[in-house]
């Protein structure tokens, strides 16, 4: 995000302007630094004499025209990327000739080299408000134009951009090419797209759509384009179907495009990709099911993004929670997938959801965004997986058919439109019949999650009384409308089954349950069974036991089990479950979850447990009880499974031991591979950082080991391992590299990833004070996604001690930093505050 733009003067803005037309042409072959744009606008004003800005951030002006009349480009202002136009006539065409900047940040135009090949690389990012670095512009959503793209580019480049290229053409004199692109259909800036270099491209069709997938030349030989086009293919089919409009683009174009900064893109007919998602290494198919997902989300904005958009930001959540429900319903309607995208869902989306809602920094769905500074925080996991939760949910209260048939109302009156919350709710009451007006007002426009938690007496073994009591916390005192259904489990023939089913509305804070009464206790009570409703679950004493005991390894189904899961990581978070028993619980169980997605996710959370939420005292003990059962997985898994990848991915992340370190030792030089396991290029990076964070390897290793992968993906590796020596000497050649500013956004995201190691606390003790000072000055002059990399990856979140929270709160009180840097600072003291309580909990539960 370039300048900081309010809602106020976007509403100005938009009020006295409309847009017809950007002509945009860039010269690519200047240099290495920046590149040439001149561009033309075409718009007229309601107030002729009245006055505004347009939008052009870190660029050398060299001439701007306004109706055929010089002005002085002394006016740009360059810290506030904007530069002033006076005296309006009624229709205008505003020039600016401008020599812009290469980004290494990965927003406006990113451009990277090839370590393999040095080949040059360019990808735009755009969203929120970054348009602005490659062209000047009227950088807000609801001013829609059409754009005409001119490029100029070395002549073994592709150049991709929103529309098919119209023709390409020799340049007299030179090797380069002139790409012209025809007039889009009119969007906003922030989904305009430029994609160049000298891509390696497989093409398809689907449906009289023309397809694209694009990567680097070096990473063509990994690509599997035929995954990729076979989710595409299954998308655009069900939501032709669904949505009852045709994809509005023209053709469709996937591109992976390296440091990029986010999971992808929705530039309209040109998406951009994470590079990641083409896999040069062995992955589990949870990180395959991942991609579809993304590829899902992106294709759904075609639609509700891009065809019609958001009017201000205060609507990012619905652009962005709508995107993920759709996603995660084509997936399980129409990929191999099926129901399991939703036990995906529970367990990863929804867990994110609820992490986020109870920071200090929680906002309702529908949030207030005064100015860019305060959207950019707010792509979080309430604008993506709350709001995504509360649309299944709105799904379940309007009927799906009803759903569907209001957002294809929806689509075909604001087509081409920019819209607000209520556009799309007036629809859905049209279509259901039902007035969403209290139901906005409960889910959209509160914070923080309700708790339910079972409440009942017994006799005889059988059920006298059953309740469900709804819980909110003082700050958050709203109770909900809930649609929930209980499911009871019992043990029968070695297995966890359901017996009985019920569902019912939860209101208030009791709610009796007459259905159950008379039942009989069975081994497990779960309430928000099959995940209707958007809340945190408790199990009771009886049913917990249950679980530890190993009851989760005899639960069959799959969506079911996620969810104790999900209920037991809530009650550890929460410290009403020691961490010790979270992990006893893993070993327990761990050997049964078929779920690959669960599966990594439980164990994550384990060792998360053991390093921040168990006593220190009894870490040493949890760390060995995780490795000895990883060790123990691993040696029985299936060879070549993907359990037998995510055993050892896990075992790298807690071998800590001599004999542990041994097998990792084994296992990179081929001394103790298990049967059937590849130890390819990116497995053997874990396995290299283990052995560096162990002790084991140092600088030399790490240097034979990126002469044998010299890639970008290598470099990065290898930064993470030299920040991972557990040496002072490291830590503090790490710690200037990543302050220093210098490094590009992956490579900075890697060091940071090595240099917070956790099996070395206080190696990382004297950076704490150093975070505090410079936290203030990076994010004042670094972009903003590095300056948030900076401040969330390197707050000392390993450090939970008292003084850690402390000296957060003395910055807060004596730096008073902006609202956004603020908001990331109290988000991370309120982690080392929940760690210190739930040591606590640990420590008394080894009483």
């Amino acid at each position: 995000m370039a300048g900081n733009l309010t809602r106020d003067e976007a509403r100005e803005r938009a009020r006295l302007l409309t847009v017809e037309s950007y002509d945009v042409a860039l010269d690519l072959t200047e240099g290495d630094e920046r590149f040439e744009s001149v561009t033309k606008v075409r718009f007229t004003s309601t107030a002729p004499g009245s006055s505004t800005f347009i939008d052009l951030h870190g660029a050398e002006v060299r001439r701007v025209t306004l109706n055929g009349e010089d002005l002085d480009v002394s006016a740009y202002d360059a810290g506030q990327g904007r530069f002033p136009l006076l005296s309006l006539a009624a229709a205008n065409e505003l020039v600016v000739d401008a020599r812009c900047s290469y980004m290494r940040t990965g927003e406006g135009l990113h451009r990277f080299v090839d370590p393999v090949d040095q080949k040059v690389y360019l990808h735009s990012q755009f969203e929120t408000a970054d348009a602005h670095r490659m062209y000047a512009c009227f950088d807000q959503p609801d001013l829609k134009a059409a754009f005409k793209l001119t490029v100029l580019a070395p002549g073994d480049w592709e150049v991709v951009s929103n529309a098919a290229a119209e023709t390409v053409s020799d340049v007299p004199g030179q090797t380069a090419k002139r790409w012209e692109f025809p007039p889009t259909p009119v969007m906003s800036t922030y989904i305009t797209a430029l994609v160049a270099g000298p891509y390696h491209k497989v093409t398809s069709e689907h449906d009289g759509i023309p397809l694209g997938i694009y990567c680097r030349a070096s990473l063509a030989e990994h690509l599997d384009a035929d995954n990729i086009l076979e989710v595409t293919r299954q998308g655009f089919d069900f939501f032709h179907r669904v949505f009852g409009v045709r994809y509005p683009f023209g053709k469709y174009d996937q591109l992976f495009v390296p440091e990029f900064n986010a999971g992808a893109m929705e530039n309209a007919g040109c998406v951009t990709f994470l590079e990641d998602y083409v896999f040069r290494s062995r992955v589990t198919d949870a990180v395959v099911e991942r991609r579809a997902e993304t590829i899902l989300h992106e294709m759904a904005h075609m639609w509700f993004g891009d065809l019609v958009t958001m009017r201000w930001w205060d609507d990012l959540w619905l652009n962005e929670s709508f995107a993920t429900y759709m996603s995660v319903l084509a997936q399980a309607e129409a990929t191999r997938w099926g129901g399991g995208a939703w036990t995906t869902f529970a367990n990863v989306e929804k867990a994110w959801a609820y992490r986020q809602d109870q920071l200090p920094s929680t906002h309702p769905i529908s949030a207030d965004i005064p100015d860019m500074q305060a959207v950019e925080v707010n792509f979080d996991g309430i604008t993506y997986a709350k709001g995504a939760s509360v649309l299944k949910q709105l799904v379940a209260y309007v009927g799906l058919d009803n759903f569907l048939a209001g957002v294809r109302d929806y689509f075909a009156e604001h087509a081409w439109g920019n819209t607000e919350l209520k556009d799309l709710l007036d629809a859905l009451e049209r279509t259901s019949g039902r007035d969403l007006s209290a139901w906005s007002k409960e889910w959209l426009e509160t914070s923080w999650v309700n708790t339910l938690r079972p409440e009942f007496e017994v006799s005889g073994g059988r059920f006298t009384k059953f309740e469900v009591l709804q819980e909110a916390p003082a700050d958050y005192p709203t109770l909900r409308s809930h649609r929930i259904a209980i499911g009871l489990y019992s043990l029968s023939g070695g297995t966890l089954t359901r017996t009985k089913r019920v569902e019912l509305d939860v209101v208030g804070a009791r709610t009796e349950v007459a259905q159950l009464v008379g039942e009989e206790q069975p081994d497990l009570v779960l309430l928000n069974d099959d995940d209707l409703t958007y809340a945190k679950i408790r199990l009771d004493d009886a049913s917990l036991r249950t679980l530890v005991d190993g009851g989760i390894a005899k639960i069959t189904e799959s969506l079911p089990r996620a969810l104790c899961w999900s209920a037991a990581w809530d009650m550890t978070r929460d410290g009403e479950m020691p961490a010790r028993d979270y992990v006893r619980l893993v070993v327990s169980g761990a050997a049964t979850v078929t779920d690959i997605t669960v599966l990594q996710a439980v164990l994550r959370q384990a060792r998360q447990a053991v390093q921040q939420y168990a006593d220190p005292a009894w870490q040493p003990e949890g760390l060995a009880l995780l490795a000895t059962e990883l060790r123990a997985l691993l040696g029985s898994a299936a060879p070549g499974s993907d359990h037998q990848l995510a055993f050892v991915q896990a075992f790298a992340g807690v071998a800590t031991s001599g004999g542990d370190l041994d097998l990792i030792q084994g296992i990179l030089d081929g001394t103790s591979v298990p049967d059937g396991l590849a130890v390819d290029t990116d497995l053997r990076w874990t396995l290299l950082q283990a052995l560096v964070s162990g002790g084991r390897c140092g600088e030399a290793d790490i240097e034979a080991e990126l002469r044998r992968d010299p890639t970008a993906t290598g470099e990065r590796s290898a930064a993470t391992c030299r920040a991972a020596i557990p040496t002072a000497e490291a830590k503090a050649a790490a710690w200037e590299r990543i302050v220093g500013g210098e490094l590009a956004n992956h490579i900075a995201r890697a060091t940071i990833g090595g240099f917070q190691d956790p099996h070395h606390i206080d190696l990382l003790a004297p950076y704490r004070e150093k975070y505090f000072a410079e936290a203030g000055r990076i994010y004042k002059e670094w972009t903003f996604d590095q300056a948030s990399t900076f401040a969330v990856g390197c707050f000392p979140s390993f450090l939970i001690e008292p003084a850690t929270v402390e000296a957060a709160q003395r910055f807060l009180t004596e730096a008073q930093p902006p609202q956004a840097l603020r908001r990331l600072i109290l988000e991370g003291a309120d982690g080392v505050g929940r760690a210190l309580r739930n040591r606590e909990k640990d420590a008394a539960a080894a009483g």
